[in-house]
């Protein structure tokens, strides 16, 4: 059963202790929502879903944070892939956990007098100003609160609220210039200029999820035999086992660094007072803290993809460099499948790599070793492929966006040796590309004809085009097993692509118009003319989808130059 463990009333608040107070969010897997302390929630795994957080991102904070309770409860995490699986197969050690959190509890307390939880006890500005909580609550946009439940902004916060907010300003805090605390030897005039965003503000996040909590967990936690995928150096330390709390000051240059996960998880990008009156939170003091040298982690932080950066290895004149590969707000998560499972877009691939491509979450090569070398998992075991991220606007200064998709697919698909299923997969992505590229054109052309602008059309009809395909491919993809037959299965994706966008091209010319059915004579690229009508753009449509998409039925060939409309470039996965 679970136990709402609060003790303290709130006329006598000396603490707030994160261990044993409800402040986390769960979902169980009966649907019940409820709020427990850290506590709580390693001892009923296995009956909790999830952590749903205040936001997407805030889940993906709060996951990092139990991880690098467990990684410091367990002396760095499982040491052999064997450990691990005797983890997975068994029971969880929550009350080796328990036993930790008790050890450590004073650290955890949110109001302590001089460590309180993850903030700075003495930190104060020149002019002891205090700001509105707007600061760390992430949902309450500047300058742009019509569509917000905190319309007036965020007032004052229980404690439980606060202490999510302040994990979450950690790692997802914008950039811009922030208040100067004293003693931070870079104020300049009461301020800092920009030092970044939070410690994951700068990662396309990739939270591999299980049925239950216990399972998300144990799929991020990398064995320390795996060094190459995620190193443990010495003196890794989640921030409350540091010898000295940070100061209002950055650390020294020695220092400057995470270690391992442990301190990657808990990284103080900020520094954080949180203002109260024993009740609840009114005000906040937040001031930049250690800035996250993001350059070349790959061997640190497995929870995103890598991509190479030209400009970075122009300007350190060595190559490669690799910088985090961000989501895009504006592609699902399926479109950018290729990045997850190999580490480069398909339009990379082989092309200008230098023989070193992109990097896959490393979480997810790690599950890829896995299934090849283990029948811990199964090779068919099906995982969530959970990715979040923030956009930032006007230089990082704002969040423009949240990212939060996922995908489910079998662990087979991971494996780096037997690529045949994840080639297959890919290929499946570049024909969906093709077949809604053909169709923006075939919107273009008919918007040509009746003599309209064309790249409005031509962006609706490919936002219709991935909006179709985007619940048959995720159904697709999750039924790839490792005794599938891959060509049976691409034949069967070619010809659903090809019927779903032909439907969609058929409307679109069925509603095109008298005018794109007149047509009009426009010239060819050779100093000719041609009669460009909407039978016109359709037959070359569907000839074009046919032997693009489909395998060619015959020997027509795809078109000549000057029979289709303007074509725009090339699609670029």
């Amino acid at each position: 059963m679970l136990h709402d463990t609060r003790t303290a009333t709130p006329e006598a608040v000396p603490s707030f202790d994160l261990t044993t107070q409800p402040w986390l969010p769960v979902l169980l897997r009966d649907g019940v929502e409820k709020e427990l302390s850290l506590t709580d929630v390693f001892q009923h795994l296995e009956r909790i879903r999830r952590i749903p957080g205040d936001l997407p991102t805030q889940e993906f904070a709060l996951v990092r944070l139990l991880l690098a309770v467990v990684y410091d409860a367990l002396d760095g995490g499982p040491p052999t892939r064997q450990a691990w699986e005797e983890l997975w197969r068994g029971e969880f050690p929550a009350d080796r956990v328990t036993e930790y959190l008790s050890r450590h509890r004073e650290q955890f307390d949110l109001l302590h007098p001089e460590r309180p939880f993850f903030q700075v006890a003495d930190l104060r500005t020149a002019k002891d100003e205090i700001h509105s909580l707007d600061r760390i609550v992430a949902d309450v946009p500047n300058n742009d609160r019509f569509l917000t439940m905190r319309a007036h902004g965020a007032l004052r916060l229980s404690f439980a609220e606060a202490a999510r907010w302040i994990v979450h300003a950690q790692a997802w805090d914008v950039s811009g210039i922030k208040s100067g605390a004293v003693g931070d030897p870079r104020v300049k005039a009461g301020k800092v200029y920009p030092q970044g965003v939070g410690s994951a503000g700068m990662l396309g996040g990739v939270l591999v999820e299980g049925d239950t909590l216990r399972e998300t967990l144990l799929l991020n936690l990398i064995p320390r035999e795996d060094a190459a995928l995620l190193r443990h150096d010495a003196g890794d330390l989640p921030v409350w086992r540091r010898p000295q709390p940070p100061g209002s000051g950055p650390l020294p240059e020695a220092e400057a660094r995470p270690y391992g996960p442990r301190g990657l998880y808990t990284w103080q990008a900020r520094r954080v007072r949180l203002h109260h009156d024993g009740r609840e939170a009114y005000g906040v003091v937040l001031a930049y803290g250690d800035p996250l040298p993001y350059r070349d982690m790959h061997d640190r932080e497995p929870m995103t993809g890598w991509r190479r950066s030209p400009q970075q290895e122009k300007k350190l004149r060595r190559s490669p460099v690799y910088l985090p590969r961000t989501h895009d707000p504006a592609r699902t998560a399926w479109r950018g499948l290729a990045s997850l499972i190999t580490g480069d877009p398909p339009a990379a691939q082989g092309a200008g790599s230098g023989g070193a491509p992109g990097i896959a979450p490393r979480v997810l090569e790690w599950l890829g070793r896995m299934a090849e070398e283990s029948d811990a998992l199964g090779r068919d075991r099906l995982i969530r492929a959970r990715l979040l991220g923030c956009e930032y606007g006007t230089q990082q200064s704002v969040v423009a966006d949240v990212i939060d998709d996922s995908l489910s697919l079998s662990v087979v698909l991971l494996s780096q040796h037997d690529r045949g299923l994840a080639n297959t997969a890919v290929e499946a992505v570049q024909l969906a590309e093709t077949a809604v590229w053909l169709l923006g054109n075939l919107a273009a052309g008919l918007a040509q004809a009746a003599g309209a602008d064309e790249p409005t059309p031509r962006a609706e009809a490919r936002d219709r085009g991935f909006g179709e395909l985007d619940g048959p491919f995720r159904q697709w993809l999750g039924s790839l097993r490792s005794d599938t037959d891959a060509a049976e299965r691409l034949e069967e994706w070619r010809r659903t692509a090809h019927s779903r966008v032909l439907a969609l091209g058929l409307q679109l010319v069925e509603s095109s118009g008298e005018a794109a059915w007149e047509g009009r004579v426009l010239p060819t690229a050779k100093g000719g003319t041609y009669w460009l009508n909407s039978a016109s753009v359709e037959r070359s449509f569907r000839r074009e989808l046919r032997t693009r998409v489909l395998k060619p039925e015959d020997d027509a060939p795809p078109g000549r130059n000057d029979d289709p409309p303007n074509r725009p470039e090339e699609p670029t996965p």
